[in-house]
């Protein structure tokens, strides 16, 4: 399908692994010239190098942690311009609510809701004054489901999706749409983090702790990084300009919800 965004760009964080790669790979897929950020500086090109080899587009990278202002600075800098906007962020760990004081909540904060508010106040204005834009966050199913042992991830998380509710309403007339990813469990390290965690808590293996988890999902498995991606470049089209606002679950079906 031609999604009618080539030669279009994209800044994708967190994108040198896991869902942020995914959704780079399948937005360089439709044409689209990439600034990918991460923290570590080698597997970034790596990723870098092997993005342009297989589609030919145009690919930057800005080494940096997005958590942080001097980060979020560097990556801004970079994407002046921008036409697409994925944020993305690694998760804060698990724990019991017990366990957490303010200094773990703001890092998740920082982490997970302030620095994708951070870079959409810096790029959606460009993008309003063009006409065309979007904004893609790879948030969590916790923000339809809470997941108990994820307290820092839901409160971080439900609260970009409030900032969002109403940011997307009041772009929307200038052709500029932000919608939310909810990712399940997928294939990730971060899964592996928490199979690990599972397994350790349990005294398991981690290929039962992984089946044990995937007994709770009804397709059965973990979703995987490019199906993620093929949704995200999905939303970034010409097609999705009247998607405004919304929450997207990408998990199997684990969240028995109707709405």
């Amino acid at each position: 399908m031609d999604y009618g965004i080539r030669g279009k760009r994209a800044l994708v964080c967190a994108s040198s692994k896991g869902l942020g790669r995914g959704c780079a790979e399948a937005l360089a897929e439709a044409g689209v010239n990439l600034i990918l950020n991460a923290r570590g500086a080698e597997t970034l090109e790596a990723t870098e190098a092997e993005i342009r080899a297989a589609h030919g587009v145009e690919v930057a990278t800005v080494v940096a942690d997005v958590a942080t202002p001097q980060g979020q600075d560097s990556v801004i800098a970079a994407a002046q311009g921008v036409d697409i906007l994925v944020t993305n962020a690694g998760g804060p760990p698990p724990g019991m609510w017990t366990d957490w004081d303010r200094d773990d909540f703001i890092a998740a904060l920082d982490a997970n809701m302030l620095a994708p508010i951070a870079l959409m106040k810096a790029l959606l204005p460009s993008m309003m004054d063009r006409g065309w834009g979007r904004v893609v966050n790879i948030t969590s199913q916790s923000v339809k489901s809470p997941i108990p042992v994820l307290g820092l991830s839901n409160s971080a998380r439900a609260g970009l999706t409030g900032y969002v509710a109403g940011t997307a309403r009041q772009v929307a007339p200038h052709g500029v749409t932000i919608n939310n990813l909810l990712p399940g469990i997928h294939a990730t390290d971060r899964a592996d983090s928490l199979d690990k965690g599972v397994s350790e808590s349990q005294g398991i293996s981690m290929e039962e702790a992984r089946a044990q988890r995937q007994a709770t999902i009804p397709a059965r498995r973990y979703g995987t990084a490019q199906e993620f991606g093929a949704m995200c470049a999905f939303l970034c089209s010409d097609r999705a300009g009247f998607v405004v606002g919304q929450n997207i679950l990408l998990d199997g079906g684990a969240v028995n919800a109707t709405l």
